[in-house]
């Protein structure tokens, strides 16, 4: 599928601000089963210069600042890019468990590799009841890729999806008590229940397309930010999986990058020099086009 995707995001100052310092995470990867044709980044007020460059996870991150006193800020991206149906290895390819973690944690060169996505993190932590969520999805005798299935599954059958009742500083302790999130929460969730047991694990974010009631016609604005996760297993590479709608990431879900935790990949963040509130609009589409 082809897509154009507008992202918009407005922010309004009850104070003018006299100074602004942001990187922006919103480029889409290309990548194998993935490409971006093209990518555009326009913001209000215009900052004197926008200097791209990749971070430490291969994302592609632009910083800007904007030195002007500004009551509005808009930072507004457009992309048209590609996405392929991903081929998924067959299950039978996937190492047990206990292998799995065995072979992980006993290679030198891999496990240097994956570390970051072994352990804990700004915004993932865990300890036994996050740790006793988890291991009724795992055996050691299953194959790995399975028992993240289920685990997706638990977290989609045990949980209800909220709009606004999280929001990033949320505990993944209240987020299990409470049985409530969104798609953030889950994919947290899911990354500290895997790296509970000695399973690397990273955050990915993205989009997904989504597809109106039959009859009807599909609204703009109706998609949102996304997030999921993707799961290191030996012998099938990384193999991503969505809890928020127990499915394998198909050609729908568009990625933008990919990190240890949210933190490591906010859409935007930023500095400001200023004093009092504001507020936060994000608007996006994810339009499918007629491929030539």
């Amino acid at each position: 599928m082809k897509y154009k995707l507008t992202h918009r995001t407005k922010y309004k100052y009850a104070v003018p601000v006299s100074t602004y310092h942001s990187l922006v995470c919103l480029k889409p990867q290309t990548m194998k089963g993935q490409l971006c044709h093209s990518f555009a980044l326009h913001i209000t007020p215009t900052p004197v210069e926008i200097v791209p460059r990749t971070d430490f996870f291969g994302n592609t991150l632009h910083y800007f600042s904007i030195d002007v006193s500004h009551k509005e800020l808009e930072v507004v991206t457009e992309s048209t890019v590609e996405s392929f149906p991903k081929i998924i290895p067959p299950e039978s390819l996937s190492m047990q468990c206990r292998d799995a973690r065995n072979y992980i944690w006993s290679t030198h060169l891999l496990k240097a590799e994956l570390l970051q996505y072994l352990l804990p993190s700004p915004f993932i932590s865990w300890d036994d009841e996050i740790r006793h969520f988890a291991q009724g999805c795992f055996s050691d005798t299953l194959p790995l890729y399975e028992c993240v299935r289920s685990l997706c599954h638990k977290i989609y059958s045990e949980f209800t999806f909220v709009s606004n009742y999280t929001n990033v500083h949320t505990p993944l302790k209240t987020v299990l008590k409470e049985r409530k999130g969104v798609c953030q929460d889950f994919s947290h969730l899911a990354i500290a229940s895997l790296r509970s047991l000695g399973f690397p694990a990273r955050y990915v974010s993205g989009y997904i397309e989504t597809l109106p009631p039959p009859g009807t016609k599909k609204l703009q604005g109706s998609d949102a930010s996304h997030a999921w996760l993707s799961v290191y297993i030996p012998n099938m590479g990384w193999c991503e999986f969505d809890p928020t709608n127990d499915m394998i990431p198909q050609e729908r879900h568009i990625i933008i990058a990919y990190g240890r935790d949210y933190g490591d990949i906010a859409p935007l963040k930023g500095i400001i020099f200023s004093s009092g509130k504001h507020t936060l609009s994000v608007a996006v589409n994810l339009v499918p086009l007629e491929l030539v």
